[in-house]
């Protein structure tokens, strides 16, 4: 093993540049990282630097990707004993939700994090992010796909961007943080996964197999048939009010699903509110939504749903199957 650690560097602000629109993914940012870290890092775990090419402005990024990702882990994980992934802020929850699916049962740490300001700035956060994250990625206790942000470790399928300014830009609405890094490192132990045997899902995600829909008054029939009747959708999210509320008299509405989920397309209810839990029983409009096909999400998180679906799909699961495992927790993502 030449290094303790791996860093895999997919783009984002961390590593951008000016350019003559605004900032923009550069190659070599390895160089850097430890000219600009120097002496610091010689009390860290040694590593080793692996930049995609072309980087990857995360505003870009696809679920194909993320089968990259994997692949690449899968080929240098054993040589390690944790990797650190350095990514875009805009969607590393997607990332690492998806990631924390397509890389169940890890036996060592899969760190996520990235920056609200690039490290080239004489004023930034990247600095402490790339410290917290090579530190948090050789701990043994860690057995899972995380996001190091602003002190915190969050589990990687619990957290969301939630903020596109400050620098707390990510938060974990309804599970605690695994860790915070202060003065002293605590680890939240009881929370933490136990250690697995690594199955890995290479398998690519099909971009147009998930589709997301946010409920707004006066959302009709016809637009929802308009998302779930495209030919390539296989799953849509339904993002309800409050604990999974949706405008069920509407004309055609619960027709609408009834007969998409006849057809084999999976349909999941998720709250739009920050936090809480789906309770589809609580209130008579959640109730007719589960009485059609209508799957409960629990407390997962808009990101959570879209990986579990994406890497569900991906693994040629039945619209059935998939029905029961999106009601259970696979790698802590739910309560």
């Amino acid at each position: 093993m030449s290094a303790e650690l791996l860093v895999i560097h997919t783009g984002g602000t961390i590593g951008m540049m000016p350019g003559p629109a605004g900032l923009e993914p550069v190659q070599g940012f390895e160089r850097m990282v430890r000219e600009r870290l120097g002496a610091r890092l010689g009390a860290l775990p040694t590593f080793d630097f692996i930049e995609l090419e072309p980087l990857i402005d995360s505003a870009e990024l696809s679920p194909g990707h993320w089968a990259q990702l994997v692949a690449l882990i899968e080929q240098h994980l054993v040589q390690y004993r944790g990797i650190v992934i350095l990514h875009g802020t805009d969607t590393l929850a997607y990332t690492a939700a998806a990631l924390s699916f397509m890389l169940a049962g890890l036996d060592r740490p899969v760190i996520l994090t990235g920056s609200q300001i690039p490290l080239h700035n004489s004023r930034n956060d990247a600095e402490g992010h790339l410290l917290g994250a090579l530190e948090l990625a050789a701990r043994p206790e860690i057995h899972e796909v995380a996001i190091y942000f602003n002190g915190r470790l969050l589990r990687g399928n619990r957290a969301t961007k939630m903020d596109a300014g400050a620098m707390a830009a990510f938060d974990s609405p309804n599970f605690p943080e695994l860790a915070t890094l202060g003065i002293d490192l605590a680890l939240n132990e009881q929370l933490l996964l136990p250690a697995g045997t690594p199955k890995f899902s290479v398998a690519t995600c099909d971009a147009d197999s998930v589709a997301v829909l946010r409920l707004f008054p006066g959302l009709s029939a016809g637009q929802l048939q308009a998302m779930l009747g495209q030919a390539h959708c296989r799953a849509l999210i339904l993002q309800c009010y409050g604990v999974g509320n949706a405008p069920v008299s509407q004309p055609g509405w619960l027709e609408t699903l009834e007969a998409a989920v006849a057809a084999g397309k999976v349909v999941v209810n998720i709250s739009q509110c920050y936090r809480g839990a789906v309770v589809p029983s609580t209130y008579a409009t959640g109730s007719a939504l589960e009485r059609v096909g209508v799957i409960a999400g629990n407390d997962m998180t808009l990101e959570a749903a879209f990986g579990k679906l994406h890497w569900l799909l991906a693994a040629g699961h039945s619209a059935a199957e998939i029905a029961g495992l999106m009601q259970r927790s696979i790698c802590g993502e739910m309560g």
